[in-house]
């Protein structure tokens, strides 16, 4: 790919549903992936192991992120990265909807 990718608000590649979650893929390369994530209140995303790398960044709501043995307690601004390689998964601890991207090295998840 060498066209620089641009989407805008309610663009979307494709869309992936799990209960009370729902991933947005924003762009995909051969080298990576960026995701529109939503978690609604007390939901979880199951912790799961894969390979490469991550980085989170947390635009509404509150996120606990956990990766291997540590939590990561994740408000808006706030940014998370962390190998792929290690059992990590996020869980909403606010009353409303969190909302958060995250870019994915390489493509593995949509």
């Amino acid at each position: 790919m060498d066209k620089p990718i641009l989407k805008r608000i309610g663009q979307y590649q494709a869309v992936r549903r799990m209960n009370d979650r729902e991933f947005r893929l924003k762009f995909k390369t051969e080298h990576m992936e960026g995701i529109m994530a939503t978690i609604e209140p007390n939901d979880v995303v199951e912790p799961y192991i894969h390979e490469g790398e991550e980085v989170h960044i947390v635009l509404e709501g509150c996120i606990e992120y956990v990766v291997g043995k540590e939590s990561f307690v994740m408000e808006p601004g706030d940014v998370l990265w962390h190998r792929s390689d290690v059992l990590h998964g996020a869980r909403n601890t606010g009353r409303v909807k969190a909302r958060y991207f995250t870019v994915g090295v390489p493509p593995t998840f949509m």
